[in-house]
C-alpha cells in the first residue's frame, strides 16, 4: 500500500505563536484614571471537575477538599516508595506506598495541588470543547485527517468489501456492499488507519532508535484515551493510534518521547535533555499535540 512521501530526515519545527496585549493609552487631562478597556472578554463557565468510574474490584473512591474545589480520586496501592499522580480525563489517580498512612497521601496530594486543580480544569474543558464537536458523517466526499492533509472518503457501489487508498488522488475508496451499515464502514475505515499506523511506527521506531542510541523490543497498538504512547523497562512500547490523524512530526515526537524512556524512565531534566538531542523542538511538539487534540473532528466517538 502506498502512501504519502514524507521527510524522514528532519522532524518538522513548530514555531510558538506570540501573544502581543494592547494597552489604550492614558488621557493626559486624567493621567490618574486608568483607562477603561476597549472591551470585557466573554468570560466561560467553569468546568466541572471528572469524577473517577470505579469498577466493582477498584479501589474505593475518595475525596478531599483543595481549597474551594472537591477533588474526588482513586487510590492503589504498590510497592513504590513515592506518591504519584496521574491526571486523565476521567480524573484524577493516586498511586503510593502500601503502607503510608492516609494523611500521608492527603499531605502529598495538598503539596501538588496548583498542578492537580490546573490539570483537571484542562482536561475537563478539554473534554467539554471535544463534546461540542460534530462527529463526522460517514457519506460519500467526507473528508478525513490523515497525517494533518485531508483525504476524501468515496463510497463506491461493490460486489465485495474493500478499501483502497488512492495517494495520487487523495482518496480513500471504500467498496459498499448491498446492505452495507453505516458502523460497518467506519469499522472498515478505522482498520485502514490501524494499519497505516502500525507501518508508520515501525518505519519511525526503526529511524529514531539508533538516533536515540537504543533498541526496543517490540511495540504495539493503542487505543487509550488519554496517553500518547508509553514503554516498560523491558523495551515494549505503544503508542496512541489515533497520530495517524496528526502531522508526521507530533507523531515523530512520541515515538522520540517513548524511547527516550529507555535511558530514563521517568521525566526529569535528564530525560528531556535526551529528547532534546534528537527532537529539539518538543515543547513545541508537546502545544501542538494539546492545540491539535481539542480541534480533531470527532471520527470515532466510540474510542
Amino acid at each position: 500500500m502506498t502512501s504519502p512521501q514524507t521527510d524522514a530526515s528532519q522532524p518538522e519545527l513548530f514555531a510558538q505563536e506570540l501573544f502581543a496585549a494592547f494597552k489604550p493609552a492614558a488621557s493626559p487631562t486624567a493621567p490618574h484614571k486608568a483607562p477603561a478597556p476597549l472591551f470585557k472578554a466573554p468570560t466561560r463557565p467553569t468546568p466541572t471537575l471528572p469524577v473517577p468510574p470505579v469498577g466493582p474490584n477498584d479501589a474505593p473512591l475518595r475525596k478531599i477538599q483543595l481549597g474551594s474545589h472537591t477533588v474526588h480520586y482513586v487510590l492503589r496501592r504498590s510497592a513504590r516508595r513515592s506518591h504519584g499522580f496521574m491526571i486523565s480525563d476521567e480524573g484524577l489517580h493516586v498511586t503510593s506506598p502500601r503502607r503510608a498512612p492516609l494523611d500521608d497521601v492527603e499531605r502529598a496530594i495538598r503539596a501538588k495541588q496548583n498542578w492537580i486543580l490546573t490539570k483537571l480544569f484542562e482536561r475537563s474543558e478539554r473534554r467539554s470543547m471535544r463534546a461540542e464537536r460534530a462527529p463526522v458523517a460517514w457519506v460519500d466526499g467526507a473528508r478525513l485527517p490523515y497525517l494533518d492533509a485531508d483525504i476524501v472518503l468515496r463510497l463506491q457501489e461493490a460486489a465485495r468489501s474493500h478499501c483502497v487508498f488512492d495517494p495520487e488522488a487523495r482518496e480513500l475508496r471504500v467498496g459498499v456492499t448491498p446492505g452495507l451499515e453505516e458502523w460497518q464502514i467506519r469499522e472498515r475505515v478505522k482498520l485502514w488507519f490501524q494499519g497505516e499506523a502500525r507501518r508508520l511506527f515501525g518505519e519511525r521506531l526503526d529511524l529514531y532508535a539508533p538516533r536515540v542510541g537504543v533498541t526496543y523490543s517490540a511495540f504495539a497498538l493503542s487505543s487509550a484515551g488519554t496517553r500518547w504512547g508509553s514503554c516498560t523497562v523491558t523495551g515494549n512500547i505503544r503508542l496512541n493510534w489515533k497520530l495517524v490523524h496528526y502531522p508526521l512530526a507530533l507523531l515523530d515526537y512520541v515515538v522520540v518521547h517513548e524511547l527516550a524512556h529507555l535511558r530514563e524512565m521517568n521525566h526529569s531534566p535528564a530525560f528531556w535533555a535526551v529528547v532534546g538531542e534528537v527532537f529539539p523542538d518538543y515543547e513545541g511538539a508537546k502545544a501542538g499535540l494539546k492545540k491539535r487534540s481539542i480541534e480533531m473532528p470527532v471520527l470515532f466517538p466510540d474510542d
